[in-house]
């Protein structure tokens, strides 16, 4: 018997840019820009946030996952906003018939500070979802690539209800 909830767990990781001279990339993370920080390197823009919802949200809906869907290999998402591509997979997950409830996602960062941006990364991202977005920032204090400071991690889980398809 269905009881019509289904949770699912996304995860993604990213490294800086290894030079910062090489073309322009930002730091972005849950849809917003934060200047004065080096970007993530990544085929899309690396939003490591949007990237970790996205596939919290696909496999609760037993969707594929994001570089299923939004392969490296295609060119054409090249430079994507990760913010748009969520758009494009809430579709998809209503067309499935299920809806977001809501999401908490925490992002691991040793740097930049993150405090001052989670108000505007969970409105960006709820507003993408469809539903409320709860984004914690932590650290990892020195343990691992992420604790020295060598890139960013985010996770998220997120509920669904079933729904008439879209």
């Amino acid at each position: 018997m269905s009881s019509g909830l289904r949770v699912g767990l996304g995860f993604d990781v990213h490294p800086f840019a290894p030079d910062p001279s090489e073309g322009d990339r930002r730091l972005v993370l849950g849809g917003v820009t934060i200047d004065g920080a080096p970007g993530l390197a990544g085929h899309s823009d690396a939003d490591v946030a949007a990237h970790a919802v996205a596939d919290a949200l696909l496999g609760a809906a037993g969707l594929p996952d994001l570089g299923t869907l939004f392969p490296a290999s295609d060119a054409q998402y090249a430079g994507s906003s990760s913010i748009e591509l969520l758009r494009e997979i809430v579709a998809k997950v209503r067309s499935a018939g299920w809806t977001a409830t809501n999401v908490d996602l925490v992002i691991a960062a040793e740097r930049p500070k993150l405090a001052d941006h989670i108000g505007a990364m969970g409105a960006c991202l709820s507003d993408a979802v469809g539903a409320p977005v709860n984004v914690k920032p932590k650290h990892a204090e020195g343990v691992g690539a992420v604790g020295r400071g060598e890139g960013i991690a985010a996770w998220a889980v997120a509920l669904l209800e079933s729904s008439p398809p879209a």
